[in-house]
């Protein structure tokens, strides 16, 4: 008997625990669908943006490319002929002529084997001479007569030869210009072909760039080109095309433009990089919004256009949007659509929009990171940006 009244007790217990346990989770789960709920419809706030209409403006129609500096005219100085320095007339980074010594050779035993070559050639003149008035006397043969002179001849030449290279221990400078850091050292015995010093031609100077054949029409030699370097970031030089290649190369399709810039102030460098805008005679109407307008991402860049908040009561497919917006921000009377957009060219702080953007829309310029499309904002507009092409700050 006793037995049956534990096992009974023993139910009992359990049934006790199954169902306290029950109402425990079943709290907890309905505690957590509460809370889920409280959190997916609670209203967001709503974000600060400042804001700009796009509008439509005409600007001067610019090509852009990147290019290279190439000197007129560049070299590194040789030695045309063996020998030991014997003096180094120049400094690294002279500014020197055409003409100017550079290096001399040692030149001892080529000016002694030309003295001894001037003086065969001398004699020869000399028997030459004599064997004319013996011709003229009939004493000898007109063949022997042309021996003599083939003689007087070759004597001359060798000493000619030897006089130029004489001259070639002398190393000058081939043409105007600013030379590079020394490569030599006084005592060094050079080979031929041994360089001396880079000599470079700034004044003036090309850049060399690339354009796609679809430019070429629009291209001609005397359009103004303007550049800006890495090394003069707030500084632009104005040149302008001075020759177009008459052919395309076929490998990448692009045609070779060189423009000509005087650089008074030798700030242009042989291989420097540099960025071209070259200016095209006419221009063209385009719709214009801040850079910091545009949300760019690898699959396409986006702006966020501001919409009309939608009112309560409003039917068909803005019902989803206004339940959104109800959710996301009291009172809240804008909110953001997410588009993408083509851009065109940049000038200052503004950026040509090319498709799908029209003048007059209102899209966000700050605060982009907390905007998804349907979220609610406010309006904060203090600065404004400008289409100067070099645009400081207000505070500058």
């Amino acid at each position: 008997m006793s037995k049956r009244i534990f096992s009974k007790r023993m139910v009992i217990m359990l049934i006790i625990l199954a169902v306290v346990f029950g109402l425990i989770f079943g709290f907890k789960a309905f505690m957590g669908k509460m809370m889920n709920d409280f959190f997916d419809n609670m209203p967001q706030p709503a974000a600060a943006v400042s804001t700009y209409e796009a509008r439509q403006d005409n600007w001067a129609s610019i090509l852009e490319a990147v290019g290279t500096v190439n000197a007129v005219n560049g070299v590194n100085v040789t030695a045309q002929v063996p020998g030991e320095v014997q003096a180094i007339d120049f400094e690294s980074g002279d500014s020197v002529k055409k003409g100017d010594v550079l290096i001399r050779l040692e030149a001892a035993a080529d000016r002694a084997q030309l003295n001894a070559l001037e003086a065969t050639a001398g004699l020869a003149s000399q028997e030459y001479d004599r064997y004319q008035r013996l011709f003229k006397q009939g004493t000898i043969s007109r063949s022997e007569l042309d021996n003599r002179r083939a003689q007087r001849d070759q004597a001359v030449a060798q000493a000619q030869a030897q006089r130029e290279q004489l001259n070639y221990k002398t190393v000058r400078a081939p043409f105007d210009g600013v030379l590079g850091i020394r490569q030599v050292d006084l005592g060094q015995f050079l080979q031929a072909g041994t360089p001396v010093v880079s000599l470079n031609q700034l004044q003036p100077i090309f850049v060399d760039f690339a354009l796609p054949e679809q430019e070429l029409s629009k291209v001609e030699n005397g359009l103004k080109v303007r550049v800006t370097l890495d090394a003069y970031p707030d500084q632009q030089f104005e040149g302008e095309i001075s020759a177009i290649e008459p052919g395309v190369s076929e490998a990448t399709r692009n045609v070779s433009v060189q423009a000509r810039f005087e650089n008074d102030d030798n700030k242009l460098r042989p291989g420097m990089f540099a960025s071209v805008d070259i200016q095209l005679p006419q221009s063209e109407d385009v719709v214009v919004i801040p850079r910091t307008a545009i949300s760019y991402a690898p699959y396409g860049n986006a702006v966020f256009v501001l919409k009309d908040a939608p009112q309560k009561g409003q039917t068909g497919e803005n019902k989803e949007s206004e339940a959104d917006g109800d959710q996301k921000a009291d009172g809240a009377d804008k909110i953001v659509k997410k588009r993408f957009v083509k851009l065109g060219r940049r000038r200052g702080d503004l950026v040509a929009v090319i498709e799908g953007l029209k003048p007059g829309e209102v899209v966000a310029t700050s605060g982009l990171l907390k905007l998804r499309n349907d979220a609610a904002v406010t309006i904060e507009n203090d600065v404004q940006p400008s289409a100067d092409a070099t645009p400081t700050p207000g505070n500058s």
